[in-house]
């Protein structure tokens, strides 16, 4: 037993002068971007802040930012500086140690950014939104707005960092997912509650054309919405633009009054098969709204467990819906589809999918960090954008090119252990640069199907 420790006792430390990265698997995603062609739309969008031809190319700076987010080692720009020093990870890249992006370089790029930048930010989100549209062509496209609180409170002050909901300072922008991916996004700061403006009303106007454009005019829309939405001017422009809309209303006492005068007999039982809850339908409108939706007051009978509750501990929902009253929302779907979406129990089963619906946004915040760098609010908003597009791509990535080594739902920090943290040595020989990963890897990965299949993903189309 002695002999044997001896034997593999590490005896000192030495230098090598092979070019090797702990970030190996970091090169299927930066040929994952190159295939998929999304340079063109970024140097269509923002190839103006680039002044002289001295300087890095916008495309080289703006995929260093995915994979520096990618990776996830530190969220300090300053980290961009040791990387700069590493060969390993500029060979990686694709490129050479003086092509990596310094810090400073960094945050000059983001401090270009204009007020009206986010415009910019937006069109490139809606047109990868539209690229994965066309390609799974869903019949129905369910979807969701909803806000997250970006909590900066121990930051520094920042422009737009004002108290929000949670009770901590940060900013609170505005989102709409669909498939897990956040398509729009508008940066604001932490006081604008939910609806605030028109910005929910011009979001639908903006994304609901772009849906049908990608999938015909034949598809069918529906959008959740929690109570912070609460708003006849959302469900009156649903209306007008044919999409269906699920949203939970406010407990006013004129419902509660009118549901506890409702005969027992008028209630009916939803059960998904772990637990149960009774509803009642009818029709209901605010004092001051112009007519009436339908909606369905529920309230649990058991526990997830099984367990019963009693009267006083069932908590109570309210669901505002236009499905089924509104004709011309189902009036291109199939009879199958028709009869499904009117359904009481499809209605229940869907607005309890709220909270899945909110797991992007842990999904972004594990990818990224809440805390922003800049102190200006252009700056800050530059980068949060640039971070949903990241975050956007490295979901098309598990997607297109991992989908037979992860589950499509794992979480950022899933990829990187399994798949991004993996030792590779770059070779140059014969003309040529060779990735070269262990046998254990090349094998549980199969990295070599991987490669493949970052060779040909789908690009993204014009919009």
């Amino acid at each position: 037993m002695a002999e044997t420790q001896t034997t593999y006792r590490i005896a000192q430390v030495d230098t090598t002068s092979d070019t090797l990265t702990s970030r190996g698997g970091l090169a299927l995603f930066v040929r994952y971007l190159s295939q998929i062609q999304i340079a063109p739309l970024l140097e269509e969008a923002f190839g103006s802040l680039r002044k002289n031809r001295k300087g890095l190319p916008l495309w080289a700076l703006f995929q260093q930012l995915f994979c520096f987010l990618l990776d996830g080692t530190s969220r300090h720009l300053r980290y961009f500086d040791h990387l700069k020093a590493d060969p390993g990870y500029a060979a990686t890249l694709e490129t050479s140690c003086a092509q990596l992006a310094s810090s400073h370089t960094m945050k000059r790029l983001f401090k270009a950014f204009a007020w009206t930048a986010g415009g910019s930010f937006r069109t490139i989100l809606n047109q990868l939104c539209v690229w994965r549209l066309k390609l799974a062509c869903p019949r129905v496209i369910e979807a969701t707005i909803d806000t997250m609180v970006l909590d900066n409170d121990e930051a520094p002050k920042r422009h737009g960092v004002q108290p929000t909901y949670k009770k901590v300072k940060g900013f609170q922008p505005l989102q709409m997912i669909w498939a897990g991916k956040i398509v729009d996004a508008v940066f604001r700061g932490g006081s604008k509650h939910s609806n605030a403006g028109h910005t929910v009303v011009n979001m639908l106007r903006r994304m609901v054309p772009l849906m049908r454009q990608a999938c015909g005019s034949h598809v069918v829309i529906i959008i959740r919405f929690d109570s912070g939405f609460f708003d006849e001017a959302i469900l009156r422009t649903c209306d007008e633009l044919q999409v269906g809309v699920i949203m939970t209303g406010k407990m006013y006492p004129t419902i509660k009054a009118y549901v506890g005068a409702q005969d027992p007999a008028r209630w009916a039982a939803y059960d998904n098969g772990h637990q149960e809850w009774e509803y009642l339908e009818f029709g209901w409108r605010c004092e001051r709204w112009t007519r009436h939706y339908r909606t369905l007051y529920t309230r649990a009978v058991t526990e997830p467990n099984g367990q019963r509750l009693l009267d006083f501990a069932r908590p109570d929902n309210v669901i505002l819906t236009n499905l089924g009253v509104n004709a011309a929302v189902l009036a291109h779907a199939s009879v199958d589809d028709c009869a499904h979406w009117t359904q009481p129990a499809t209605l229940i089963a869907s607005h309890h999918r709220r909270g899945a619906d909110e797991l992007p946004h842990r999904g972004l915040k594990d990818f990224g960090f809440e805390e922003l760098p800049f102190k200006r609010f252009p700056a800050n908003a530059a980068f949060y954008y640039g971070m949903l597009i990241a975050f956007f791509l490295s979901e098309t990535f598990k997607e297109d090119v991992l989908v037979e080594v992860l589950p499509i739902t794992s979480y950022a920090t899933t990829v990187r252990r399994m798949v991004i943290d993996i030792a590779a040595k770059v070779v140059r020989t014969g003309g040529q640069v060779i990735l070269k990963v262990t046998h254990s890897v090349m094998t549980t990965l199969r990295f070599a199907q991987l490669w493949a299949r970052c060779q040909s993903p789908p690009p993204i189309s014009p919009a």
